[in-house]
């Protein structure tokens, strides 16, 4: 492997404060945020982006996205004026020195995914962590599931010490699924000795292309649980407010529409009541499927675009 210290730059006397403060107790969490893999309802994006926006923050790393980025398989855009390229959207892998509405400091890395060399990103990264003495890594994004959106929104909680996530139900038993850096990247902590864990946000499949800042806000509600910070969530409270009454408004224009969220409700509720008894679903053979009902309820959003809370 080639080294990982020179793919990402550190800021001398932000690193400076975040050792000082480091000594005066345990160090920052990590909580990170990337871009590329399955982010349903753009959890994970817009989390990071509420807490940038929202919370003071300073440039802690800068990661060399020139050696991590495949432009060819996602190329950035540019903007072409009249004549001339004018604007250039460049991509960007950083860790941010954070400090919540109490002043405690955290660290975030956002931006976006790396394409190629993971196990030296994943390095990088564990560099961070011992260099700072962070106490617990935490990992966040939506994917998609066949729930209802009128129902409260569950995750998927990992970690790489069952203590860690002790208290959340387990959804899933053993499944394949496409790798990611950030999966890589808990894993090799967990195998490193180091603390790290994940919530993976359940967004209703229908609404996984759209915004729905209620899937970042259950994100960051977990965080704040699993580390005690004050992530100001005021503001994604609001947001998801305006976009649930979206819904809801294009939910009562059509009675088919109605019915299948009720469905889906029927279904979500009956398999709530079993959780815990591996491989059933319940009672609910007369009911459609979760991508049937999904399906249907996609094809009337697509008829509503101009109205639809991704709008």
């Amino acid at each position: 492997m080639l080294d990982p210290s020179e793919i990402y730059d550190v800021d001398p006397v932000v690193a400076a404060e975040v050792t000082a403060r480091a000594a005066l107790g345990s160090g920052p969490v990590l909580v990170h945020a990337l871009q590329g893999f399955v982010d349903a309802g753009a959890a994970g994006r817009k989390a990071a982006e509420h807490l940038t926006e929202n919370l003071t923050t300073t440039r802690l790393a800068t990661f060399d996205v020139d050696q991590l980025i495949d432009y060819r398989s996602r190329r950035p855009t540019m903007t072409f004026d009249s004549s001339a390229w004018t604007a250039y959207d460049e991509p960007a892998l950083a860790v941010d020195l954070v400090r919540d509405v109490e002043g405690a400091p955290f660290l975030l890395l956002h931006g976006s995914e790396p394409d190629v060399q993971w196990e030296r990103f994943t390095a990088a990264v564990r560099q961070i962590v011992e260099r700072f003495d962070v106490p617990l890594t935490v990992g966040l994004h939506g994917i998609p599931m066949g729930v209802p959106h009128t129902r409260p929104l569950s995750a998927t909680a990992h970690a790489t010490r069952p203590e860690l996530v002790a208290d959340h139900p387990s959804w899933f038993g053993t499944v394949q699924v496409p790798a990611s850096a950030a999966a890589l990247l808990e894993m090799r902590l967990g195998e490193s000795g180091h603390d790290a864990m994940g919530f993976a946000v359940h967004v209703p499949h229908y609404l996984a292309q759209s915004e729905f800042p209620q899937a970042s806000k259950v994100a960051l509600e977990h965080v704040e649980r699993a580390t005690g910070l004050d992530l100001r969530l005021a503001s994604l409270a609001e947001a998801a407010d305006q976009t649930a009454a979206e819904i809801e408004r294009q939910v009562s224009d059509s009675a088919e529409v109605a019915a299948v969220v009720h469905a889906l409700e029927e279904q979500y509720d009956a398999f709530t009541r079993n959780v815990g008894r591996p491989g059933l679903l319940a009672e609910t053979s007369q009911l459609p499927t979760a991508d049937e009902l999904g399906a249907e309820f996609e094809r009337f959003l697509a008829e509503h675009t101009e109205d639809g809370p991704g709008s």
